[in-house]
């Protein structure tokens, strides 16, 4: 399961991190969010250490959305090198999430 990020860990565990890091945007109540969480899964258990997985809960983050200006759910965001390097919205598939994660 991928780890959650809120505002009082997303600095160190997202903007910090050495590794590119896949930002989950979603809600319990959102149905795209819960079909989407099985391919959000799977890129977790197959980042072997090469990027980090997690998501962030827009009902109890409400700063982080605004910063990163998520307006719908799902979005997507790839953090590198602490900044946002691609941002999708609604679902995309796991080979181009993996091809954004490993690609500049």
């Amino acid at each position: 399961m991928p780890q959650v990020y809120t505002e009082q860990n997303f600095e160190k565990e997202v903007l910090q991190s050495p590794i590119p890091v896949l930002v989950h945007f979603g809600a319990e109540w959102c149905v795209p969010c819960q079909q989407f969480a099985p391919i959000i899964d799977e890129m977790e258990e197959n980042a072997s250490g090469e990027y980090k997985v997690g998501s962030v809960n827009v009902d109890r983050s409400r700063e982080l959305i605004e910063k990163y200006n998520v307006t719908m759910i799902p979005t997507i965001i790839i953090f590198k090198n602490g900044r946002s390097a691609a941002q999708i919205t609604g679902a995309v598939s796991r080979e181009n999430l993996c091809h954004m994660m490993l690609n500049d």
